[in-house]
């Protein structure tokens, strides 16, 4: 086992390791570390505590010293100067006449590289921006092409829910979203009301997909035949996180009703009613419209 601190250099970013050694680190101190790209200023969001090889990258680097407050100077003289920098570079992509656009700026705690963060549709040669960028600024040049994922999680804002987004808020990595995952939390296969700001799958529908296909277990399908306290008929609606379903029963004077039960109140007889089959062919989507749908996926 080892003995390990995790570390954030953003809000909402991934979490990396480190060996915080005979240092007393406590979770919330902020640290300076030692990492592949020099040195950093990070927040400690996991405290002490010991895991296995196996989840470690090594080698392990190590935390350098808990943050003083020259540190603190600094880092907040860093924020200060990555903003001007941002209006530098992007006085000097209008000059080289760039298809790019910049979205952050960021300079490493012991000012030996400042990274530029930019996305663009494809290949941009920024050769001659490199150029003018090491001239004004004298150090190390680092020019990120990112992803329109990357560009919400760093810019931030409002997504349909009406919240702060997950990516920005507390997603520390981004994972495969596909079309599947709204169609089993029965939502629009409209791409405009699945999407987030970013053009893409909502990542909400990846880390609430596991609850739904826990509960999906349970539930019966749409045309399906089951036995209810008021007798046996056919689910033709479910609630998935309520865990209940209307059921449309045959009473004794021939007339139909619905009904709502919970999922435990009836019993699937593993039959699916015919004449559901038949309505659920006529409703049926064209398979060219189904076609793009099933593309939408990252």
């Amino acid at each position: 086992m080892v003995k390990v601190v995790g570390v954030r250099f953003k809000r909402a970013g991934k979490i990396y390791y480190f060996d915080p050694g005979e240092i007393d680190v406590k979770l919330n101190d902020f640290v300076i570390v030692e990492t592949a790209r020099g040195i950093e200023f990070g927040h400690v969001v996991v405290g002490p505590k010991e895991v296995t090889e196996d989840e470690i990258v090594a080698p392990l680097k190590s935390v350098i010293r808990v943050a003083t407050d020259e540190d603190f100077e600094i880092h907040r003289e860093n924020k200060r100067k990555a903003k001007e920098a941002l209006i530098i570079c992007e006085q000097k992509v209008a000059e080289h006449g760039l298809a790019m656009k910049l979205v952050d700026v960021e300079y490493t705690f012991d000012n030996n590289k400042v990274i530029f963060y930019f996305t663009a549709d494809g290949r941009v040669d920024f050769r001659e921006l490199v150029k003018d960028l090491a001239a004004i600024f004298r150090t190390r040049i680092e020019l990120r092409q990112i992803g329109v994922r990357d560009e919400a999680k760093m810019i931030g804002g409002i997504g349909p829910c009406g919240k702060t987004v997950c990516c920005g808020q507390f997603l520390g990595e981004f994972e495969p979203v596909s079309i599947k995952m709204a169609k089993e939390q029965s939502l629009s296969l409209n791409p405009t009301k699945i999407s987030g700001l970013c053009g893409r799958l909502m990542c909400c529908l990846k880390f609430e997909h596991q609850v739904y296909e826990e509960l999906l277990q349970k539930m019966p399908q749409l045309g399906a035949i089951v036995d209810t306290p008021e007798g046996r008929g056919t689910v033709i609606e479910t609630f998935t996180l309520l865990e209940k379903v209307k059921v449309k029963v045959r009473l004794e004077d021939l007339t139909d009703d619905v009904f709502l039960f919970h999922i435990s109140d009836i019993k699937d007889t593993g039959e699916i009613d015919p004449a559901y089959e038949k309505t659920a062919e006529v409703i049926e989507i064209p398979a060219d419209e189904d076609v793009d749908i099933e593309n939408l996926e990252d």
